[in-house]
């Protein structure tokens, strides 16, 4: 039996309101899957859809490194990470190192909407659903 594939949601908090708006309008399809993620987002996204989501970190505290870490170690699938290009975060190298690990372990990595509909698509597909 294949594993439960993990997905990882991220938001800078200008952006957490979507993320939130977007893991309740796909609740029944997010459910297929294991969630993790960085500590405000984590528990937003549980408290507004009651799903189980596994919370590290938050981002200016090291979050972003953990998932990025996760990454790695091969325990993360994907990362939904909607990101502020507007506004000068104080852990920016942190959200530069959680892009750049994505694209080397070559782990789809949404970073607004559209995308993130694309791969929750795709992973759907992948199960048969």
């Amino acid at each position: 039996m294949d594993k439960k594939k993990t997905i990882a949601l991220v938001a800078h908090d200008n952006k957490k309101a979507e993320i939130v708006g977007w893991a309740m309008k796909n609740k029944d399809s997010l459910a297929k899957f294991n969630l993790c993620g960085t500590g405000t987002t984590a528990k937003l996204v549980a408290k507004s859809t009651g799903l189980e989501v596994k919370g590290y970190l938050s981002g200016p505290m090291g979050g972003d490194l953990e998932i990025g870490s996760k990454v790695a170690e091969g325990e993360i699938d994907d990362v939904v990470f909607f990101w502020d290009p507007l506004q000068a975060q104080p852990h920016d190298p942190d959200v530069k190192a959680l892009l750049r690990i994505a694209v080397v372990y070559d782990i789809p990595i949404a970073t607004n909407v559209s995308t993130a509909d694309c791969v929750l698509k795709s992973e759907l597909a992948a199960l048969g659903k």
